[in-house]
């Protein structure tokens, strides 16, 4: 497994970053264990969680299963903010996860009314109390990253040093702002689904009803985007068999091509599922595969698919800071 640097960190750590939402949900404990044990014998030690994954189990999950093996993972978890506030949020999610430090703390996603100052208070105070070792953001605009490290940088504070974000072919919003500031401030950057959800690993076929046992039946995205990018789907699909690799390994190999993306954040929820996702990362494009890519999905348009904070509406991103 291949090892890249975590922004400006200078820390290192494995390109794929494993993806833990599912333990406890689609997997078992069991189960659960055999993806880890697994993915750290291939070299994987860059781990994400949440405290809001299936209510806080996640986490104890994972904490048993890491409980002896806590010094060979880079563990990351995120908070909501809320429902309760960062310093008790984190204090909770040691207890789950059996260990006295995170190595990386994110703010899960931006909220209305939040006070940015407050937070990057709060997030300095962790670090400086060695609860974690760095701190960062998910789902937040590019202005909020920057707004919020000016704070940081003015007060003498730690500042975010990742942004986690969905990125895939067809998810695309954050080309326009984020990528470039990621790029230009060396801001380390993981992609979550990578695969769309599942509609660019070649388990779905457009014009076929998806199998009832999946995800598409519970979430209305994956049969929308199936609907709405199908000719490129297909085109998509045709060219993983062209050039001799799984849909997977194809859809993480244009994520990975990205200069701005540090690791894509892929889970699994079987133990086969994970062995596949690894040999994916067996494969890299060429630029000449890169190119073609971009073309299939040419006429998508970065701001169709936009799921971080909508930076259209400047009404809804002024509501996210009091003043």
């Amino acid at each position: 497994m291949k090892r890249v640097t975590l922004g400006s960190t200078g820390e290192t750590v494995s390109e794929m970053c494993l993806g833990t939402q599912m333990y406890g949900d689609r997997c078992d404990e069991a189960e659960s264990d055999r993806i880890l044990s697994t993915a750290m014998d291939a070299g994987v030690d860059f781990i994400d969680t949440a405290a809001l994954y299936v209510d806080g189990r996640t986490e104890e999950i994972l904490g048993r299963l890491l409980k002896r093996r806590r010094d060979k993972v880079f563990l990351l978890s995120k908070v909501r903010i809320g429902r309760i506030g960062v310093l008790e949020s984190i204090e909770q999610s040691l207890r789950r996860l059996q260990t006295d430090h995170l190595d990386l703390y994110l703010i899960h996603a931006p909220m209305p009314g939040m006070d940015p100052h407050q937070i990057m208070h709060d997030l300095n105070r962790l670090v400086r109390e060695g609860k974690t070792r760095y701190v960062g953001c998910s789902n937040y605009p590019a202005w909020l990253v920057s707004h919020s490290n000016c704070i940081a940088e003015r007060e003498g504070w730690a500042q975010l040093v990742c942004n986690q974000i969905p990125y895939s072919l067809i998810e695309r919003g954050v080309e326009v702002e984020i990528l470039p500031q990621s790029y230009a401030e060396n801001i380390a950057t993981m992609a979550y689904r990578p695969l769309a959800m599942g509609v660019l690993s070649g388990k779905y076929v457009p014009s076929q009803q998806p199998p009832q046992d999946s995800r598409a039946v519970a979430d209305a995205r994956i049969p929308r985007w199936l609907n709405r990018y199908s000719t490129q789907i297909s085109a998509f699909l045709k060219m993983a068999d062209t050039v001799g690799v799984t849909p997977v390994a194809l859809a993480l190999g244009w994520v990975r091509a990205c200069p701005a993306i540090t690791s894509p954040v892929v889970g699994a929820s079987s133990l086969q599922q994970l062995e596949s996702h690894l040999k994916a990362f067996e494969f890299s494009l060429t630029h000449e595969q890169y190119t073609q890519l971009n073309e299939i999905f040419a006429a998508t348009e970065p701001w169709e698919e936009v799921s971080v904070a909508d930076f259209r509406d400047w009404r809804r991103n002024l509501g996210l800071v009091k003043r």
